[in-house]
Order: C-alpha cells, then sequence, then structure tokens
C-alpha cells in the first residue's frame, strides 16, 4: 500500500509523561524512532500533551482524537503547535474547514453507513471489532470506496496481527497500542520489525530491504541493507544496525568508533526501501569524507567549519572574537543584512545573502546552537496555522519611511484583523473612529464572522436526515449512540409522564425555573388575540381573521454536556399558552443516556408530550417525518450549531416533510451603545455576557463621544472581567473579531445600530427610553444600566430566541405567534355579492379563469330569477 506516511502504521500511546514510560511493550526511545504517535487527548490531559507537543513537535508526527475537547481554540492551538492530523467528530468538521488536510472525521465502530463521513481528508473508525457481524461488509464497502487517508484503531485486546491484516484489505493504516507491541519477539506482543518485514517489498533472494542512511539534515551517508532480525536490534540499542550480505548483523562503528544515534526509522512511499536517519559520530565512509557519496556542501558545511573555526581560533583572533564578542557580532550581522536590502542584481543577493548566512550561522554556533535546532525551529513554524499581523516593528519602519499606527502617522485599519493571542495578552477590542471611515469600511469592519460552507455542511447532514427518515427509531438511536456516546440507550424517545426520580432538583432552581416560567408566561399569555377580528370591507361583506394553535410542534433545546432549561422555557412556555396540543421536545441527552432534571421539570410543567433524546440534524428529522416513537411535527423551533440550523431549512423545503420552521439563526451577539453616563463594569459584562457563548459570537461596543479615558475605564474592565471567566479562551476568541466604533451622537449611534440589525441592543445612554423610537432592527432590546441582556435570557418575560446574523431586519423573534396560524374567513349575503361580483368577474375575466367568473355569475343569474 503506498502511504504519504513514513511508517504502514501509528503507535497509539498514553499520555506524556507516561510515553514509553509504560511497564511493558515499547518504550519512549523505541517509540521516538517509529515517530508516528497517536495520542486520544481528553481535557484533563490537554495541558500536558501541548506542552509535550511544543517540546517534540519535529521529533515526532502526531496525530490526535480531539472528539473530548469543547474548546475550538484548544483543538486549533494543537494544530499550530504542530499536529500533524486531527480528528473531530463529523458534526465539528465546518468549524474546521480552513485547516484542510490536518483534519478529518472520526466514527466509531465497523457499522458501514459510518462510511459516509469519509471526507476527501480521511477517515479514522475507532473502536474497530474484527469480529463483530458487520465487518465483513464494512469490509467490503470500504474496498470499494477506496478512502484516501483511512486510519482503524482496533478495541481494546484486539488480535493486532488479524487487525492488521484486516486494515491491509481496505487500504488503511492501523492505530496499534504501543503496549501490545514490542521491538523483539515476546510472547503475547507483536513485533514491530515483523510489521514492517511484512509491509516492505525486497527484489532480493534473501529478502533483505536497502536502506538509505542520512543525518538529521537529510543528507544521504550512504547505502545499506537491513533485514526484520537488524531492525529490532537496532531499535533494541538505539543504533545503527544493519545486515550485511556476508557477516551478518553490522554494528556500525563497533570496530572504528564511528558510531551512529538512531533517530527515526521511515520507510518509502512504496515500501521498497527503508529509510535510517542518525546522528553520526565522526564519518559514515572509510574514506576521508563524511559520507558514501562525498563530502558535505551548503550552510551543513558551514556550520562544521564554524565549529572548527570556534574550537581552534587563536585567543585574541578576529575569528575567536566573532564567537565571544557579541556586539562586534550583532554589528556584522546588521551590516551584512543592510548590504543585502541594497543588492540590486541577481549575482549580488546572492554573494549578500550568503554573507549574512555565514555571520547568522556564526550567531547560532556562538550560542551552541545546531543546524538541526535551526531546522527543528524551521519545521515548527511551516506547520504554524494562527498568523500574527507581519509589520515591521517601529524603529525599522520608521527608518524606512513606513507610517505606523505606533509613530503616529496612519489610522487604523478598518476591517479587524484576525490574530490569534497568546494567553497572557491584553483582552482588547480594535477600535474604529466611524468619522474617520467611509460606510463601505465601517459595514467591512462590522461584518459577522464567516460561517461555514453550506456545501460542506449539507454533505453531511443530507446523509443523516434520509437515514432517519427511512430507517426511524434504529437510525436514531444508531446516530445518539454515535454521536453522544450514550450506547445504554434502549428507546430514542421518553413519554410523559416524567418519573418523579428525573426531576430531583435544588429547591433554589425549582425557585428560579417556577419564576421565570410565571414571567414568561404572563408576557406570552398577553399576546393573545382578545377576539377574532372582524371588517365590513362594503355592505354585505363582512370578512374576519382568527388564530388557532399549531397542533404539534417540535422544540429543539440543545444539551448533552450543557443545562439550558432556558431555552425550554423559551420555547415549551408560550406553546402552552398558544395550546399547542402535542408538543415535542428534542434534546441530546448525556453519555449515560440521562436528560438533565431541569430539562425533565420544564417540560413536565408545560405538559411536553415526549423527550426526544437526541441532537443534531438526526433530531431535526426525526421530528420533521415522525418515526415509530417520535411524533411527527408541524412546525420546529428552537436554536441549535451549524447542523441543527441547515437540517431545519433542508427539511421546511421539502415539501415531503410538510414542517415550517421559526427563523434562521447564527451565532450569538450583542451591540451596547454606551455615553459617558454609563458605568463602565456594567458595560464590560454586557459585552462578555455574549463574548463567552462561542468563538464565533460577535460583541459590539458604540461608544458616543467618550474621552480616551472614558474608554480606557471600559477597556479595562473588559480586560479585568474577562481573565476571571472560566470560558476566558472563548473570550478571547470572540474579542478577536469584535468592535468599539466611536461616534459623536446618539443619531449616528443608532444608525449604525440599525445597519448591523443586533440580536441584542443594549442602551446603556441617558434618556435610554427615548431612544427606543429611534431602533428599527433589533431582536430585543434592553434599556437602561438596571437591564442587563441576562435577565432576557432567563427571567424576565420576553424571549430569548431571536434572530441573528442580521435576521433582525426580516424576523421577529420567538413569540406567542409564532405557535399559532391566523385564518381569514369571508361571510358575504346577497346584497354584498351583488356589491363586490362584478369586480370579481372583471378580474375573472382579465385572468382567463372563466369557472372563477362562472361560480359568480350563477349565483347573481340565480339571485335575479328568484
Amino acid at each position: 500500500m503506498e502511504s504519504t506516511l513514513p511508517l504502514p502504521f501509528l503507535i497509539s500511546v498514553n499520555v506524556p509523561p507516561g510515553l514509553g514510560g509504560e511497564k511493558e511493550g515499547l518504550n519512549r526511545e523505541e517509540v521516538s524512532c517509529l515517530g508516528t504517535v497517536f495520542f486520544t487527548v481528553k481535557p484533563q490531559t490537554y495541558e500536558k500533551i501541548f506542552r509535550f507537543l511544543g517540546r517534540h513537535n519535529t521529533e515526532f508526527q502526531p496525530f490526535f482524537d480531539v472528539t473530548q475537547l469543547e474548546s475550538r481554540d484548544d483543538v486549533v492551538s494543537l494544530i499550530d503547535a504542530g499536529a500533524r492530523k486531527v480528528f473531530v467528530r463529523p458534526e465539528q468538521l465546518p468549524d474546521f474547514a480552513e485547516f484542510g488536510s490536518r483534519v478529518a472525521p472520526v466514527v466509531s465502530g465497523a457499522n458501514p453507513a459510518q462510511l459516509t463521513s469519509a471526507t476527501e481528508h480521511g477517515l479514522l473508525v475507532s473502536d474497530f471489532d474484527i469480529t463483530a457481524a458487520e465487518t465483513a461488509q464494512f469490509v467490503e464497502e470500504a474496498k470499494a470506496k477506496k478512502i484516501a487517508s483511512f486510519f482503524v484503531k482496533p478495541v481494546a485486546d484486539a488480535d493486532l496481527e488479524k487487525f492488521i491484516g484486516v486494515a491491509a484489505q481496505v487500504g488503511a493504516i492501523p492505530i496499534l497500542p504501543s503496549t501490545d507491541v514490542t521491538s523483539k519477539e515476546q510472547a503475547g506482543k507483536l513485533a514491530v520489525p515483523k510489521i514492517l518485514a511484512a509491509s516492505w517489498k525486497s527484489d532480493r533472494a534473501d529478502g533483505l530491504i536497502p536502506t538509505v542512511v542520512v543525518d538529521e539534515h537529510d543528507t544521504a551517508l550512504g547505502l545499506v541493507y537491513s533485514s526484520e532480525e537488524s531492525v529490532g536490534e537496532a531499535l533494541r540499542t538505539q543504533t545503527g544496525v544493519y545486515q550485511s550480505r556476508k557477516r551478518g548483523l553490522w554494528y556500525k562503528g563497533a570496530s572504528s568508533g564511528d558510531t551512529q544515534e538512531l533517530v527515526r526509522i521511515s520507510l518509502d512511499c512504496d515500501n521498497d526501501a527503508l529509510k535510517f536517519v542518525v546522528r553520526q559520530k565522526g564519518r559514515f565512509c572509510h574514506l576521508e569524507q563524511s559520507g558514501c557519496f562525498g563530502d558535505l556542501k551548503g550552510i551543513k558545511k558551514l556550520e562544521q567549519t564554524l565549529v572548527s573555526r570556534k574550537r581552534f581560533a587563536p585567543q585574541g583572533s578576529y575569528t575567536a572574537r566573532l564567537f565571544s564578542d557579541e556586539k562586534l557580532l550583532r554589528a556584522k550581522i546588521m551590516e551584512e543584512a543592510e548590504e543585502l536590502c541594497d543588492a540590486k542584481t541577481a549575482e549580488e543577493v546572492a554573494f549578500e545573502a550568503a554573507d549574512l548566512i555565514y555571520f547568522a550561522m556564526a550567531r547560532v554556533v556562538a550560542a551552541g546552537v545546531s543546524l538541526a535546532d535551526v531546522e527543528k525551529s524551521l519545521d515548527a513554524k511551516s506547520f504554524k496555522v494562527k498568523r500574527r499581523q507581519g509589520d515591521a516593528k517601529g524603529r525599522w519602519a520608521e527608518k524606512e519611511g513606513i507610517k505606523t499606527e505606533t509613530n503616529g502617522a496612519a489610522p487604523p485599519a478598518p476591517a479587524p484583523v484576525k490574530e490569534e493571542p497568546k494567553k497572557d495578552e491584553r483582552i482588547l477590542m480594535k477600535v474604529l473612529d466611524a468619522g474617520e471611515v467611509t460606510t463601505q469600511e465601517l459595514d467591512a469592519a462590522l461584518k459577522r464572522p464567516s460561517q461555514k460552507s453550506a456545501d460542506a455542511i449539507m454533505k453531511i447532514i443530507v446523509p443523516i436526515i434520509d437515514d432517519v427518515r427511512k430507517n426511524g427509531d434504529k437510525a436514531l438511536l444508531s446516530y445518539t449512540h454515535k454521536f453522544e456516546r450514550a450506547t445504554s440507550l434502549t428507546s430514542p424517545v421518553l413519554k410523559a409522564p416524567f418519573p418523579e426520580s428525573m426531576m430531583q432538583l435544588p429547591a433554589e432552581t425549582i425557585r428560579a425555573i417556577d419564576v421565570s416560567f410565571e414571567n414568561i408566561k404572563k408576557f406570552h399569555a398577553a399576546q393573545k388575540d382578545e377576539k377574532p377580528l372582524q371588517v365590513e370591507t362594503m355592505p354585505g361583506v363582512v370578512c374576519s381573521r382568527f388564530s388557532r394553535p399549531i397542533e404539534a410542534v417540535g422544540l429543539y433545546v440543545p444539551g448533552g454536556t450543557a443545562v439550558l432549561p432556558s431555552t425550554a422555557l423559551m420555547l415549551g412556555v408560550p406553546a402552552m399558552v398558544a395550546g399547542c396540543q402535542k408538543i415535542v421536545i428534542a434534546s441530546p441527552p448525556r453519555s449515560d443516556g440521562s436528560i438533565t432534571p431541569e430539562i425533565v421539570y420544564v417540560a413536565h410543567k408545560v405538559g411536553a408530550e415526549s423527550i426526544v433524546l437526541a441532537g443534531g440534524a438526526q433530531a431535526v428529522a426525526a421530528m420533521a417525518y415522525g418515526t415509530e416513537s417520535v411524533t411527527k411535527v408541524d412546525k420546529i423551533l428552537g436554536p441549535g450549531n451549524q447542523f441543527v440550523t441547515a437540517a431545519k431549512m433542508y427539511v421546511s423545503n421539502d415539501t415531503n416533510a410538510g414542517v415550517g420552521i421559526d427563523m434562521p439563526a447564527g451565532p450569538s451577539e450583542v451591540l451596547v451603545v454606551a455615553d459617558k453616563d454609563a458605568n463602565p463594569a456594567f458595560v464590560a459584562s454586557d459585552l462578555l455576557s455574549q463574548a463567552e457563548h462561542g468563538v464565533d459570537s460577535q460583541v459590539i461596543l458604540i461608544a458616543i463621544d467618550l474621552t480616551d479615558a472614558q474608554l480606557a475605564a471600559i477597556e479595562d474592565e473588559v480586560h479585568n472581567q474577562a481573565m476571571a471567566l472560566p470560558r476566558v479562551d472563548i473570550v478571547r476568541g470572540s474579542i478577536a473579531h469584535s468592535l468599539t466604533v466611536k461616534v459623536k451622537t446618539v443619531e449616528e449611534a443608532m444608525e449604525i445600530s440599525n445597519r448591523y440589525a443586533p440580536e441584542h441592543l443594549i442602551l446603556q445612554i441617558k434618556d435610554a427610553e427615548k431612544a427606543v423610537e429611534k431602533v428599527m432592527n433589533a431582536g430585543s432590546v434592553f434599556i437602561g444600566e438596571w437591564t442587563p441582556e441576562s435577565v432576557g435570557d432567563y427571567s424576565a418575560g420576553v424571549n430569548h430566541s431571536l434572530p441573528t446574523y442580521g435576521f433582525a431586519k426580516q424576523y421577529s423573534g420567538v413569540n406567542l405567534a409564532s405557535f399559532v396560524k391566523h385564518i381569514t374567513s369571508s361571510n358575504l349575503t346577497a346584497e354584498g355579492l351583488r356589491n363586490v361580483g362584478g369586480s370579481v368577474m372583471q378580474l375573472a375575466k382579465v385572468e382567463e379563469l372563466e369557472a372563477h367568473r362562472r361560480a359568480v355569475e350563477i349565483r347573481l343569474e340565480h339571485m335575479n330569477k328568484a
């Protein structure tokens, strides 16, 4: 099997420092020589793994299962630190689309249906059981699909030899636990040399494999041969051991003293040659040259020369001073750098670059750093995905006449630059003065974080929706097992009445829910039509409109590890007040199959018929089409991630589903308008209450005529309050694309707010109530300093399911009308038909709808005869 990996397998290891610390199996040094490692990252082990990766990201080729990490920032940091590939849940893929081939999905078990989750960047199947009944079908379908970058990880205590065979059949890279493989023959373990020998292809009768020996710079030293036995001995001794075609095992340097320390073993792309990376002591070649292909060249040769000069330069000589006099060496580096910048022709550039490299390498050697260390740093930089602004530092920019913010010559850029700050950096929103930019530049700066590719999301959700539609409860349950890990569940639905044991809550939580319930109920009950609308449009023609509840509604309540009774209240209470006959709540269960008691308690209070124990596209599909256990609904409401939103929009456009939805959705957002009377602590707390929702959330501050000191007070509060939050990393991600806009007047502030159309609008200004009349576009408005947005989220009575991403220009938030439909009626007397009939017949004639016209004419003729 051809592969871009250096070995035809990965080694699954425990969390550092456990790497190589196991009592059996491979030790750390042996794993290091193999290099391709696999970690399962957990929140409690993340910091250890991140530190390990920072120190060793070029020594290993690390792969990570990150499905247990909740923070996107943590996953991105692993990628930035050198993870070759991270495996995420399929529904998370759109959040990492920008990282291309370095992110792939992971699914569990040998279910053939899982293969649909594969992307162009690969697939990992974990908990792969070769003894499962469905494995044979899985193998056949996987062979047909020919998945690129395909990985399989076995269940515990699997027969590794058979497992590797099955992996080979489907063209997959097996992931082998380090505790179950060894460097030499051992009872009950599988020897790595045996795995390699079974993988390589030799054209020699004796089965030996050509082996290229290189140093750490990939400079070829010579060509030798290896055998299964010699590879095992090399791993065991951590030295260069090869197979002589005449004399058996050859321990390189045993007689000459020119020994080798083994760094890495790898196979070439089509498995017909080995490569040994070594640290060579002395020469590899028996002749007076470093390697069998000749002496060193280029920068490696320069390093060798400089090391020698540093060691043997006469005391007080220029050469000795070059390595000991920091000021002299610094001056030479600056001189050569300037000459390189001034070079004009290609020849001059090459000459001056060589001079600069010479003195730069002198600095490296003087510091006791090796060229290998420099190359490791270069390799590490190549894996970076976080980017910082590349402007020159102030004094250098000023010297070249470049204007920067630091030397006061250039205005701030209108569009926010996405940067990934360090954990100890100040949390600071970018500031833009509306008076110094055009409307177009301001709108660009206020643009929401881009949403992921719709095509990528649809590719994931459509197969799930189709599966649930066709296979009902079986499919729904399988997705809950897969995505929520709730493998103990045997039914996808919890039917009312709900057991008391599932609603055990602290008394203070019950009181809080009850207070919120009553306030939400009171506000939404006041929205009821007191009586049907009735209008006589002309004598004898009476038109009316009356409301009726939507009979069956599905309420999506995000859940799983989170506890969101507030969303259950915001959807369930107006559904109850409207008189919906069937209320179905869908919420993903916890991994033990239970649902949070707060949600069960709310479901009980609002009279829900059932709770669907599922999340994501599968829950939406179950409610849209119905299953054996899930009641089909007429409308689906509630927030969710991009997969839930896409699934809602998909089923609403499918006439076979016959289901409506509340509104499109996007990440949470807030816009705070503050003037000099605003309390900086209050302003900061309102901004952060939305910033902590997610890294794709956006918070906007419109500062009305604030002084630099007043704005600084708010900025200080934002940083200090944020640093005290448990979700500070999420806040950093959100603040990175958030903005403060400086304006002069309330009118200017409200104009910008209306163009932005925020989900939440907070008015922390003098005479805030008067400014409400200027609000044209907003999901919900919070007036004055004593009205934080969080009261609307929970207990004031207004609804917190609101339009985001600018949809407040077209949509209302969830309200009582969301759960009812209005029906109109017409009631005509004979006189009324005579009055309006002529107009009806003429318009029907114009539209050439003769039956329409005659429906009136026949009645009028009947009247005339009577």
